[in-house]
């Protein structure tokens, strides 16, 4: 079982993780979606408050809570992939197209 958290814009797959508006939270077993939940958080608006410590340390917390092991985007800058690199994450950048078979290609890599 992988537990994969997907920028998403609709059903597809978004960018720019750290100003994500939506994700989603999959649960991915056997090469299949199990479980699926939407999130909208809005990172995009609370991106500007605050420093960029509070910013990371936000993110931070939604990942350990939803005990995400793996993260999807279409981008994401160098000081995010250090901090979710520091978490033990791995992390797939340049995904695009539909969101739940990124997570399924993700979680089967």
């Amino acid at each position: 079982m992988t537990t994969v958290c997907v920028n998403i814009d609709g059903d597809q797959v978004a960018g720019g993780f750290g100003r994500a508006r939506a994700l989603a939270v999959a649960t991915v077993e056997d090469g299949a979606v199990t479980d699926w939940q939407e999130f909208d958080v809005r990172w995009d608006v609370a991106h500007d408050q605050g420093g960029e410590g509070s910013h990371h340390a936000r993110i931070v917390t939604f990942l350990r809570e939803h005990r995400v092991d793996t993260v999807v985007t279409g981008h994401m800058g160098p000081p995010m992939q250090n901090t979710l690199a520091k978490l033990g994450l791995r992390v797939v950048l340049e995904a695009t197209g539909d969101a739940r078979e990124a997570a399924v290609a993700a979680a089967t890599d």
